[in-house]
């Protein structure tokens, strides 16, 4: 009877044993199937986010770039919206005279504005210096790693000779007047917008685009500029006129598909860059051949700027490329505009911004003719007197 007793309660404990085991076995196996399942559905869900987070992470530091930037900065009443710095003008052991770029004429400008007494030396506005976060608004890293090679340089500016330099002279008398400018390109759109125009008296690179440098144009500072203006001043519609007798290829590329941006674009399809790519994303295209001529260039203009007007685009910012390279004997531009027709050219932009209460920033860009630098400054006289600017300030 005892041991009946004692064998039955040995096989009670040996199943409450292995009702116990059993019950354990299996809260573990529903404890590790729930974090299996966390587990999976954490790496779904990474991998999810990871193929869409790097687009609006790319935002977002942009954004954050643009509003952290020092570019925008307040000018003092008595400044006028001229920019320039004599940190623009490049001299280079003589070197810069190997290419048809007249890399003094903005300094000239600015002299013969001075000489002529219609600009005060101490109402121009100086820029800062576009830094490496700045232009990684627009740039990419190995883009602006590849311009610390002095041979890739030397590609961009078009002067072989350069790539001989270590490229820490290469950065400070080739690269950093070039960021100066950049720094007056995006500068100009925060003072358009408040007085109506400014005038860079530089920049216009605009056959850099991102991830490409060329044409003497190391940085893209019209799309900086615009983008810039997207985030800092609220603007949503940019329209660039760009009338440099060379196609600017660098920003149709940067803005191929960003209906934000109205692209009107008058050049010489005969003569560099032969970007026929680019020119799929020019809204607006007036090819003007070699040999145009004065007459035949404005009429084509006044054309242009009325079609614009059609579409109905409605800019809240024009941004002007004014290259002067379109001059009669002009050696790369091939067209035989007049100084007279540049200066008409540029009154007739001025007030289609005028007209249309829309801010403009005109940039210099092109010009390979040492008469350029007067044609200009006879051309921001002419829209002094014309009063489609105002350069009295302080005098």
């Amino acid at each position: 009877m005892t041991f009946q007793v004692k064998a039955i309660a040995t096989e009670f404990t040996r199943n409450i044993g292995k009702s116990t085991l059993y019950l354990a076995l299996t809260i573990a196996s529903v404890k590790f199937s729930h974090f299996l399942f966390r587990f999976f559905r954490s790496r779904k869900m990474s991998s999810s986010s990871s193929s869409t987070s790097p687009t609006a992470d790319a935002a977002t530091l942009r954004r954050n770039r643009i509003l952290s930037s020092k570019l925008y900065f307040d000018v003092l009443p008595s400044k006028v919206p001229l920019i320039y710095s004599s940190a623009y003008d490049i001299s280079f052991l003589g070197i810069e005279k190997l290419h048809p770029f007249d890399s003094s004429k903005w300094g000239r400008v600015c002299r013969f504005l001075i000489v002529d007494g219609v600009l005060n030396k101490n109402s121009i506005v100086e820029p800062l210096e576009a830094s490496k976060d700045d232009l990684l608004v627009v740039h990419s890293e190995s883009y602006l790693s590849s311009l610390k090679s002095s041979p890739n340089v030397a590609m961009i500016i078009e002067v072989p000779p350069v790539a001989l330099f270590p490229n820490c002279l290469v950065q400070q008398k080739v690269l950093f007047p070039f960021r100066k400018q950049v720094g007056g390109t995006i500068l100009a759109a925060k003072l358009a917008k408040e007085q109506g125009w400014a005038i860079n008296v530089g920049g216009g690179f605009h056959h850099c685009s991102s991830e490409k440098g060329g044409g003497f144009c190391a940085y893209a500072d019209i799309s900086l500029c615009i983008h810039f203006a997207f985030v800092r001043l609220n603007i949503s519609r940019v329209m660039i006129i760009d009338l440099d007798a060379h196609q600017g290829n660098g920003h149709e590329m940067d803005f191929s598909n960003d209906s934000r941006v109205y692209i009107l674009d008058m050049y010489n399809p005969g003569i560099y860059p032969f970007d026929f790519e680019a020119r799929r994303y020019i809204d607006q295209k007036v090819e003007v051949a070699s040999g145009t001529t004065t007459n035949v260039y404005l009429r084509k203009l006044d054309e242009a700027l009325e079609l614009a007007d059609q579409k109905k685009f409605d800019p809240e910012l024009v941004v002007y490329n004014a290259g002067t390279d379109i001059l009669d004997g002009d050696p790369l531009g091939r067209l035989k505009v007049s100084p007279d027709g540049i200066t008409a050219r540029d009154e007739k932009v001025f007030r289609f911004a005028r007209e249309r209460n829309a801010p403009l920033v005109m940039l210099t860009s092109g010009g390979y003719m040492k008469s350029s630098a007067r044609v200009i400054a006879d051309s921001i006289v002419n829209l002094s007197k014309k009063c489609l600017i105002d350069l009295n300030r302080c005098r």
